[in-house]
């Protein structure tokens, strides 16, 4: 079972970080299951949290705990880490959602296609978007719409800093 975008925003930002270190970990070689972050989890934190009474919880161990309980142990941890577009394309999908020739929620199939159109080269040209960022765009789009969908709504990997 491949879970939602939804359910990487329902993770908190500590969680989704340690869960986004595993994943990353150039020393594994497969990506970790949520029984996987748990034992880390349990590996990394002090043993007076650990021994806390459930109520007393609201550690990353009781909120994986949730997790597991909700999704089940073997669900993939990169499923529940948090995708944030990065600054340049976050900038592509706002103009992409004001963009009148374009639908109201575009999805990432639209600000690809958008994008392969020439609104990154008129971003570009407008200083809006570094010119050697454009090949880097595209190809994180791409990866984008390999892990969500193309249908995924766009709007809502944008980074807000």
């Amino acid at each position: 079972m491949k879970a939602s975008i939804d359910v990487a925003t329902r993770v908190s930002p500590q969680l989704s970080a340690f869960m986004e270190k595993l994943v990353n970990d150039p020393d594994r070689e497969d990506t970790p299951t949520l029984k996987e972050v748990q034992a880390a989890l349990l590996e990394n934190t002090p043993a007076a949290e650990v021994r806390m009474h459930p109520q007393d919880r609201t550690s990353a161990l009781a909120e994986i705990d949730s997790i597991i309980e909700e999704y089940g142990e073997e669900m993939l941890a990169i499923d529940f880490v948090v995708v944030k577009a990065s600054e340049g394309l976050s900038r592509i999908i706002e103009t992409a959602m004001t963009d009148v020739t374009l639908p109201k929620n575009p999805t990432l199939a639209v600000v690809r296609h958008a994008m392969v159109n020439g609104l990154t080269a008129r971003l570009t040209g407008e200083g809006t978007i570094d010119p050697d960022e454009d090949g880097t765009l595209l190809g994180e789009i791409d990866a984008l719409v390999r892990r969500f969908g193309a249908d995924a709504v766009a709007e809502n990997f944008i980074r807000f800093e």
